[in-house]
């Protein structure tokens, strides 16, 4: 089985339909506050938020998860600009928590939607995984700090990660245009 937290929004509900194509089991993670329950149809849901960090414990005691494929975020560059503690509360007290769950229930296996926003403006073009990161905004702040507590986690527990940052997204068999990373 496979924790999809914001599995309930564009990107996770086509990840879960591909999941369950593969013989997957995908359970949805998600508060629905961007993600529509119309958008959960291959496996089971649970409805709760990364900030309240009993309901994805719960989520882990009730399943035997063996990876986590995390989307769940804030994923406005410009209200972050206007509201940044919003976007640290929410997406890295959100990632801290899950990852403190994944700990818990022996689960060290996640792939993390990471964004091209870390680069900020690049020197040079192709952007590249070895590309400097300055992200320019909150939001892309907030997905830089998460890959460096994965990075984090990779070497103290045994964590196996992959950073995904997107260009761009669009559903044609789950077509991504994105940097990936993997540790």
């Amino acid at each position: 089985m496979i924790l999809v937290t914001g599995g309930a929004g564009y990107i996770g509900s086509h990840t879960c339909q591909m999941l369950a194509s593969m013989g997957h089991t995908p359970i949805v993670f998600d508060n629905f506050s961007n993600g529509h329950k119309y958008a959960v149809k291959y496996g089971p849901y649970i409805e709760g938020d990364l900030n309240d960090s009993a309901s994805i414990v719960g989520g882990f005691r009730k399943y035997n998860f063996d990876a986590v494929i995390h989307f769940a975020s804030f994923i406005e560059v410009g209200e972050s600009v206007k509201d940044p503690e919003k976007y640290y509360i929410n997406n890295i007290g959100g990632a801290l928590n899950l990852l403190h769950a994944m700990l818990e229930a022996d689960v060290k296996t996640i792939v993390f939607s990471s964004t091209c926003a870390v680069y900020g403006t690049p020197e040079s073009i192709p952007i590249k995984e070895t590309t400097p990161t300055h992200p320019l905004s909150p939001y892309g702040q907030s997905k830089l700090a998460i890959e460096r507590i994965l990075k984090d986690y990779g070497n103290a527990y045994d964590f196996n990660y992959i950073l995904c940052r997107y260009f761009n997204a669009c559903v044609d068999e789950l077509r991504l245009d994105c940097c990936c990373e993997v540790g």
